[in-house]
């Protein structure tokens, strides 16, 4: 199973990324060129179990993944995993630590199996992983410059 690990760093507390890390809102305004809808049943920040459907354009087609939270342990590590959607598989751990400076350090580690066998995982490295890790990368920018932004540094 492949895995993608982004590092971010932020001036906030793991609290404070932690929640923006869960609110489907913020999140669905991290990636804007992909015109990214987040759509739930219940509150706009997620908690344990519950689900969100994201639906987007990348790569040229439109792509919807249901994810749900399965692991909740606030505010150091969450867990989401599809539950439907494009991949074999997708599970995606979310890290946050102090970084002893008054910061956080945010590390997104994503397990994701492509469909479709050999020709799937061909197109996984070519051209879905690093389009993740990517995505992965603008997604924690955005939280770190929000968090900032609201002025929740410490």
């Amino acid at each position: 199973m492949p895995l993608l690990v982004v590092v971010t760093r932020a001036r906030c507390s793991p609290a404070v990324l932690f929640d923006l890390a869960l609110d489907v809102d913020a999140h669905a305004e991290s990636l804007p060129r992909s015109r990214e809808t987040a759509t739930t049943r219940g509150a706009r920040v997620l908690g344990p179990g519950d689900e969100v459907t994201f639906t987007a354009r990348h790569l040229g087609v439109r792509w919807r993944l249901s994810s749900r939270i399965t692991e909740h342990e606030r505010p150091h590590r969450f867990v989401d995993e599809q539950v439907r959607g494009p991949f074999a598989s997708m599970r995606h751990e979310h890290l946050f630590e102090a970084d002893g400076d008054g910061g956080t350090v945010m590390t997104d580690r994503m397990h994701v199996v492509a469909p479709l066998g050999p020709v799937g995982a061909l197109a996984g490295r070519t051209v879905l992983w690093p389009h993740l890790r990517r995505l992965l990368r603008e997604r924690g920018a955005h939280l770190a410059t929000v968090a900032a932004a609201r002025g929740q540094d410490l």
